[in-house]
């Protein structure tokens, strides 16, 4: 929802497309089947579609000094074309001239760059720095309505009309003459005549710009401004326009004085509006990842897709069921219903992260663990607030487990304590507070007869503890911060994983070690989970891989990439049908179970 103008609704108006990460998304909106464009090794920093729906370009981002690579994509096909590397660092913005000819693509700050590509030869005919020097740089380029030859770059106290002469392979920039106004472009709309072009500011106003003078001609409102900046725009054919705003008003506005008729407000700061060439409907897109479908007539919003907007921190499967799982991340709980990927609940702590979540066996309460040092559980179906232990932990409270009996709850707090609590029909009691770790508790799993548990702690530890009786059974300790740990089903071994890259496989009667094998070339494992029968476990961590293993062999059997972030954990669904994997960029992966 970052990307700006990022979500698109394809020419066909059955498609929507955006940038998740390194991938672009299309989906069909009436299905709301997902199809996925791989091949960015990188964030998408920007996605554009030609207006006969054919090309899709996309660019991306890189590390300082390397070439950041634009895709050129064959919409009905879904594959690649072409790789276009010539900026450095980032492309900024891209845009397909009218008839598909010409793709225009900008360099980030430090590239500072426009150039010219052949669609059809898949080569570059020409380049220029994008904007002079005592100006700012550009951010945003347009494409002319008729011409092929002309193209428009704007950004901050910059505003270019281009012409292309392809026969001597030269593009000449005229800088457009603002008189006294200083203003950074956040979008620019062309008219479907060419005579003119509308650029918005950030600083809540819109240009009328003449293309043939390079003359700003007008700048409303004059006195009510927008608030938060102009971030989008659309014109209509009736001559009024939409325009959106940063803080997440999308208006429509009355011919040139921009006065507003009609107003909504959507949760986020708008990003992108879109509209499917004569339909009846446009699509606002937020930085809060929530996308609406707004009609013109009545222009009321309608949420088609929403997801978390920080890191998510845990997911679980409730005792049983695959339909339905939870996550939680920084000022929610949501939980979602698997085959259309809906969300059906929604339970909103403000200004506090939630670090992990479980679910009792009866599911009738979701117990959750936060940075607030409270542990809280809310009922099942509706969310409700059930209880709230104030001052769990000293410090925030990190990890949660529930029996199966759903009368205990053993939490870890980021001061290394493990607390065992007691949970009565109006009360709960502190039962023991275990003080081995000397760093935060990452994890904890309960064996399957509710008599033992075994906690994962950064210090290096993982501790096995009997419940019953309440004391230390075992202690691994390992050359590494501990992240996850997993009982086998059986309960005879564990297995645990965490900064050093290895899965190690221990006894459980005597801690002693079984085995070790790399789990992975780069970066620490955050989280695993094993099959009910024991037979195979995933991982996943910083290297953005899910990691199918046969327990057995120790051995990987399937690989899948997708994520653009860091894997913060990762279940396995209680039918084996589906591996949902979730990341610190926010996004939730559903894989099929092979």
């Amino acid at each position: 929802g970052h990307v700006p103008c990022g979500l698109i609704c394809h020419p066909d108006e059955e498609h929507i497309l955006y940038p998740l990460g390194c991938t672009v998304v299309v989906q069909k909106l009436d299905s709301k089947k997902q199809t996925f464009l791989h091949g960015h090794t990188n964030n998408v920093s920007c996605i554009v579609v030609s207006r006969n729906g054919v090309y899709v370009a996309s660019g991306q981002v890189t590390f300082m000094g390397f070439k950041a690579d634009i895709i050129l994509w064959d919409f009905p096909r879904k594959e690649l074309l072409a790789r276009l590397s010539l900026h450095k660092g980032r492309v900024e913005g891209l845009a397909f001239s009218p008839s598909s000819l010409y793709l225009v693509s900008l360099g980030g700050q430090d590239d500072g760059s426009v150039i010219v590509w052949h669609v059809g030869k898949r080569e570059a005919v020409c380049g220029s720095p994008a904007s002079a020097r005592n100006a700012g740089s550009a951010t945003i380029v347009a494409c002319s309505s008729c011409r092929d030859e002309m193209f428009v770059t704007a950004g901050n106290g910059t505003i270019r009309v281009w012409e292309l002469d392809p026969a001597n392979r030269k593009i000449l920039p005229t800088e457009c003459q603002t008189g006294h106004l200083r203003r950074v472009s956040t979008c620019v709309k062309m008219a479907d005549d060419d005579n003119y072009f509308y650029v918005g500011t950030s600083s809540g106003d819109i240009l009328k710009v003449d293309t043939k003078h390079k003359l700003v001609v007008d700048c409303r409102p004059q006195k009510k401004k927008f608030s938060v900046g102009v971030t989008a725009l659309l014109l209509l054919k009736s001559g009024d326009s939409i325009v959106s705003t940063g803080e997440g008003t999308v208006a429509l506005c009355k011919g040139s004085n921009y006065k507003v008729m009609k107003k909504i407000q959507v949760q986020g700061g708008v990003t992108s509006l879109t509209c499917g060439g004569q339909s009846h409907q446009f699509f606002a897109g937020t930085n809060e990842c929530h996308i609406y479908q707004i009609n013109y007539a009545d222009f009321k919003e309608e949420l088609i897709t929403a997801c978390h907007k920080e890191a998510i921190h845990d997911i679980v499967f409730p005792s049983g069921i695959s339909d339905l799982f939870a996550t939680c991340s920084k000022n929610d709980i949501r939980v979602w219903y698997t085959p259309d990927h809906r969300e059906l609940l929604r339970i909103v702590v403000p200004n506090t992260t939630c670090y992990a979540i479980d679910i009792t066996r009866d599911g009738k309460s979701i117990i959750s663990a936060w940075s607030d040092r409270k542990i809280r559980a809310f009922k099942g179906e509706t969310g409700r607030p059930m209880y709230v232990i104030n001052d769990a932990h000293s410090l925030e409270v990190m990890a949660i487990a529930a029996t199966r009996d759903c009368k205990r709850i053993i939490s870890g707090g980021g001061e290394g304590q493990v607390k065992v609590w007691e949970i009565g029909e109006k009360t709960q009691k502190l039962e023991e507070a275990l003080r081995d770790h000397r760093s935060a508790v990452s994890c904890i799993k309960i064996k399957n007869n509710d008599k033992e548990c075994v906690t994962a702690s950064l210090d290096g530890t993982c501790i096995i503890w009997d419940i019953v009786h309440l004391i230390r059974k075992q202690m691994i300790q390992a050359n590494t911060m501990f992240k996850c740990v997993c009982y086998n089903p059986e309960g005879y071994q564990v297995i645990t994983s965490g900064t050093n890259r290895r899965i190690g496989y221990w006894e459980v009667f005597d801690g002693s070690a079984l085995r070790e094998v790399e789990g992975s070339a780069s970066g620490s494992i955050n989280g695993m989970d094993i099959t009910s029968d024991g037979a195979c476990f995933v991982t996943g961590g910083d290297d953005r891989l899910v990691k199918l293993w046969d327990y057995n062999e120790g051995a990987v059997t399937h690989v899948g990439a997708g994520h653009s972030g860091s894997i913060t954990r990762l279940k396995i669904c209680p039918g084996k049908k589906y591996i949902v994997s979730v990341s610190a960029d926010g996004a939730i992966l559903v894989w099929k179970y092979p």
